[in-house]
């Protein structure tokens, strides 16, 4: 699975936000600025091209919906970028921003706790 551009990202936060829509469904759901309709619409034509949409036609136009998982896309990402940024270590990424005060003692026992009781949220 490639990684989507910035432009790519917000469109697809749009479509998992709102689920199957159209064009004008997602731009409803894009934060301020939102991208010009056109804009939008080549956007999510790349996803769909990628394999991250599907469409089905009504009248004439399409409704898409995500064929890639929020979760899943989430985690293949994060896996990346801990392999790419942290030599593939999730404790240097907690260091990194337990060094930059990114990062509470507070919540670092909570994640403690989600460690030693996954099945708890």
């Amino acid at each position: 699975m490639e990684k989507l551009t910035l432009q790519e990202e917000d469109a697809m936060l749009a479509v998992w936000s709102f689920g199957p829509g159209f064009i004008k469904d997602f731009m409803n759901e894009m934060v301020e600025p939102k991208p010009p309709y056109t804009t939008l619409a080549s956007t999510i034509k790349n996803l769909e091209r990628k394999g991250f949409l599907k469409s089905e036609r009504f009248a004439n136009a399409n409704r898409y919906s995500a064929k890639v998982k929020e979760a899943e896309y989430k985690k293949r990402f994060m896996n990346g970028f801990v392999n790419n940024y942290f030599q593939s270590s999730y404790k240097e990424l907690v260091a990194f921003f337990a060094k930059d005060n990114k990062i509470s003692a507070e919540e670092l026992k909570d994640i403690i706790n989600l460690i030693e009781n996954p099945d708890q949220k």
